[in-house]
């Protein structure tokens, strides 16, 4: 089976289970904490680790993870371990998180601009964004000189480019095509 099969199944189980025991946003938030974790590369090496048996992992988990999550999150992560799959838990995370975003209607955005921006820029950005696609956005935002003016804002496998350096390369190409 493939990993992004095993990663569906097992976040939608830990989703429905969340949902049924009134207790998702808890989980959310722990697994939120979990994503961050496993940014550590040790930790990560741990759970793909094929060497390290899985005594000493669930050892692990209990002294990073007990009675510091929901005991739900803490259950799937003892269940996930003791069925030798600890090694998708990183997929399994960020589909969990997937997952929770559509059921929600949260969209990711990312807003790259040439300087940073004023907060109230930002919420504004954000609140024209929110409605134009009727949901909540979870806004993250960038600063790339490069840009030298405008902004570039990214969602899914979409991207509006409204930069100065996008409509110069813009003028450019259609310069020297013009001129052949």
């Amino acid at each position: 089976m493939s990993i992004s099969r095993i990663s569906a199944r097992y976040a939608k189980s830990l989703i429905d289970l969340a949902t049924e025991r009134n207790a998702l946003e808890t989980v959310v938030d722990d697994i939120r904490s979990f994503n961050e974790i496993v940014k550590n590369r040790d930790f990560y090496l741990l759970l793909k680790s094929p060497i390290i048996n899985t005594t000493k992992k669930l050892s692990i988990f209990k002294s990073l993870f007990e009675g510091k999550v929901n005991p739900i999150t803490y259950a799937f992560f003892d269940i996930i371990i003791r069925k030798g799959r600890e090694m998708y838990l990183p997929e399994i995370s960020s589909e969990f998180m997937a997952q929770y975003k559509q059921m929600k209607n949260i969209s990711s955005v990312t807003l790259t601009t040439a300087s940073p921006l004023q907060d109230a820029t930002v919420n504004q950005i954000k609140a024209r964004l929110s409605d134009a696609i009727h949901g909540t956005i979870e806004l993250t935002t960038k600063v790339n000189p490069d840009l030298i003016g405008g902004f570039v804002i990214e969602t899914g496998d979409r991207r509006y480019d409204a930069s100065v350096a996008h409509q110069l390369d813009k003028i450019k190409k259609e310069f020297i095509s013009t001129s052949n």
